[in-house]
């Protein structure tokens, strides 16, 4: 991306558009899983022959906002943003895939690239991935970024730290705190975000680098691939992790059994709630549990890539959770958060799901880790929306994975 390109592409625009999504703020759904519309998804699942293993599973009710919705693109000339995050200030923290961090206002002026990050493997699904600010950011304005780490022999995941400095020109003091393991040569499958739970555990998403060969390392305790990781801020193991002392097992494994998480949001009440890519179908959020294995690729839903049977084709065995819900045909889930803002009353403790292959932003209205409506946002963008959040005011906040891509601000008209 040439920079004085992007200065000048960068845009401050009000699109007064409404969204066209079914919803409502106090949605019937959450009130007895009856009172809503049929499911937004008619088309026939890939795995025409598979079965949800609950109601409710997949193809949840729509729901409908009342409210009229607009979007405004607050900044654009990214290129290919991954990662979202808010400072105290209301400024925005904005990862670029090549290796570029930024500051964003909220009113779209945009920063030079902050300088001190390490170098980045750019290739494929690779690069700069998620940026979030530490819980004890007003006393020493650390943050964290998750990004393909190049190493000789291929690549993988790691997790630095660093502080940022008074000016927000750069970090300093760069830590890399974590650095997934065995390393790989490959482009795909790299996860990864991050969220702090209350107690100040950083959660690390990775994915199981996807080719064949690589996919049993989700059932390999020796491995990080295809792992939940739950570690201090400091990048040390907490204790009370659910495979410290197991021979043979990583400490830093929080769950097993993923293919490729892109997401984590910590709910109100502290579950740690993922959501992951599935093949041609079988995209998945789970609510993620201490040592739990959620099956990839043993179970799943959905089919190969080219057709066929995934593995025995099986979508449920003992011993292997489900997913709270699956979409088929897929999303291709990006980031996540739980909404609790002031703008939209109605939608808190739902889910806010950025959709790549779908150019949208789903919203699950939960209720007892059962999803009982869902609602289609920002469709009228038109752009493969990455990351999502919630600004101070409650409106919702998202990033497209474009060339030219935009921070956009979804809101009451």
């Amino acid at each position: 991306m040439r920079l004085p390109a992007l200065a000048a592409a960068v845009s401050v625009l009000t699109l007064a558009a409404a969204c066209g999504a079914n919803g409502q703020d106090e949605p019937a759904a959450a009130q007895n899983n009856g009172g809503a519309g049929g499911p937004l998804e008619t088309r026939p699942a890939n795995g025409a022959s598979q079965s949800p293993a609950f109601p409710g599973q997949t193809r949840a009710p729509g729901v409908r906002t009342e409210a009229a919705l607009t979007h405004a693109v607050v900044a654009s000339g990214l290129d290919h943003p991954w990662g979202l995050a808010l400072l105290p200030d209301g400024r925005w923290l904005v990862t670029e895939k090549p290796g570029r961090l930024r500051i964003i206002t909220a009113e779209g002026q945009v920063g030079e690239p902050i300088a001190g990050l390490p170098a980045v493997d750019a290739r494929g699904q690779g690069g700069l991935l998620d940026v979030i600010v530490g819980p004890t950011f007003g006393q020493d304005r650390l943050i964290y970024w998750s990004y393909a780490e190049p190493r000789e022999g291929g690549n993988a995941t790691a997790v630095a730290r660093g502080r940022l400095s008074d000016d927000g020109a750069r970090v300093e003091n760069v830590q890399v705190i974590f650095h997934a393991s065995p390393t790989y040569d490959g482009d795909k499958h790299f996860g990864s975000s991050l969220a702090f739970a209350p107690d100040g555990k950083l959660f690390i998403t990775l994915g199981e680098r996807s080719d064949k060969p690589m996919r049993p390392q989700a059932q390999d305790l020796g491995s990080h691939m295809g792992k939940t990781i739950r570690i201090n801020a400091d990048g040390s193991v907490p204790p009370d992790n659910p495979f410290v002392g197991r021979a043979g097992a990583l400490p830093e494994i929080w769950s097993l059994g993923h293919r490729n998480m892109q997401g984590v949001a910590i709910a109100p009440n502290g579950d740690v709630w993922t959501v992951e890519h599935g093949t041609r179908g079988g995209d998945e959020i789970n609510l993620d549990r201490a040592g739990v294995n959620y099956g990839w690729p043993v179970i799943a839903y959905g089919v190969e890539y080219a057709g066929g049977a995934i593995n025995e084709g099986v979508t449920a065995r003992e011993g292997l959770e489900q997913p709270v819900y699956y979409w088929d045909p897929v999303i291709a889930p990006g980031g996540m958060t739980f909404y609790q803002g002031a703008m939209f009353p109605g939608w808190r403790g739902d889910l806010l799901v950025a959709g790549l292959k779908e150019k949208r932003i789903s919203r699950l209205v939960l209720r007892n880790n059962r999803v009982v409506g869902e609602e289609y946002l920002l469709t009228d963008l038109g752009e493969r929306v990455r990351d999502v959040a919630v600004g101070p005011d409650g409106a919702v906040w998202a990033v497209t994975d474009e060339a030219n891509g935009k921070l956009v601000r979804l809101s009451k008209r």
